[in-house]
């Protein structure tokens, strides 16, 4: 694998996101969300960032305090469970022992290796290939940022239940798309009508109730659980979703939508969007994008999100880098 990630080092950031938008419509719609949302999360500008910190002593934990980063950002951690809200998880063993046993020579068009990869996985799997492009790229990309012998050392397993992996795609696209019943009166509860969070979708209890036009990081503090022992970062009585203000100031509260985008607020330019771009994780225009902050996003119907197991205030570092 040596020879494949000298081969993945050859692209920037930019020729992965063409290549994320070159494919997208080759992929299942099962994981188009997914794979925006994935490699949104893991941006190959912070690894480029702190990879080149790393090579001055005493740099890493310079850049990584200058970056303002908290939790687990790197991805050489979670090699087996950082796409586990991809469906696709389910075949990461077969996806993980293709880009192993990739042979030289590399397609020089990116989007043609990871077709190849997601052929070769496909093929192991007995499954459409459609399925494996999105997280056939997400495995190339984390061979570029942990490295071969991080993700050679990975077991490559799938860390779902029986009974979620026996679920259909039409079966998940649906439960996205589902809103709550709000009763035979539901239509006279107004601004009073309840809605589902879904925040882990392979897990039937990580859901909270949100009150109509509700901002998605108000309504977690329901959740009384305890999320501490989970992530660190999260504060007793908060709910699961990390947050240190309510004003899109500290950036811990951002979420990937898996599913009821179009169900929320608008971004706000001067708010949420300026901010967004600040911290680094997302530069999009889009009116509903996939990447939100909690505090800021009101719901109007149920949702489903993925909760990062990072944060930080990164975008100006890695724009001046």
């Amino acid at each position: 694998m040596d020879r494949l990630h000298a081969h993945l080092t050859r692209y920037c950031s930019a020729d992965w996101r063409r290549t994320v938008d070159t494919l997208i419509g080759g992929m299942h719609e099962i994981d188009h969300n997914a794979t925006r949302i994935w490699f949104a999360f893991y941006p190959l500008d912070l690894c480029l960032y702190l990879e080149a910190a790393a090579s001055e002593p005493g740099g890493l934990e310079a850049a990584i305090r200058k970056a303002g980063l908290m939790g687990n950002w790197r991805l050489a951690d979670h090699v087996d469970t950082s796409h586990r809200f991809f469906f696709s998880h389910r075949y990461w063993p077969q996806v993980k022992s293709a880009v192993q046993n990739a042979a030289a020579p590399y397609a020089d068009d990116l989007g043609a290796l990871a077709t190849s990869v997601a052929e070769a996985a496909a093929r192991t799997a007995r499954v459409d290939r459609e399925f494996l492009i999105g997280i056939s790229l997400a495995a190339l990309m984390t061979l570029r940022q942990a490295g071969p012998a991080a993700f050679a050392a990975a077991p490559g397993e799938v860390h779902l239940s029986d009974k979620v992996r026996a679920r259909s795609p039409h079966q998940v696209l649906k439960a996205r798309a589902r809103d709550d019943s709000q009763g035979l009166m539901g239509f006279t509860r107004g601004l009073k009508k309840l809605w589902t969070v879904t925040f882990d979708e392979n897990e039937p209890a990580a859901t909270f109730t949100l009150v109509n036009g509700q901002e998605i990081a108000t309504a977690a503090q329901t959740d009384k659980r305890d999320h501490k022992s989970r992530d660190a970062r999260c504060t007793p009585g908060e709910g699961p979703i990390p947050v240190e203000c309510r004003a899109a100031s500290c950036g811990t509260c951002w979420i990937g939508v898996i599913g009821g985008a179009d169900k929320l607020s608008p971004v706000v330019d001067r708010d949420e969007r300026e901010r967004m771009r600040v911290f680094g994780y997302i530069n999009s225009n889009e009116p509903q994008p996939l990447i939100r902050l909690a505090c800021q996003a009101r719901a109007s119907g149920a949702v489903s999100v993925v909760i990062p197991p990072w944060n930080g205030i990164f975008g100006k570092v890695i724009t001046k880098a």
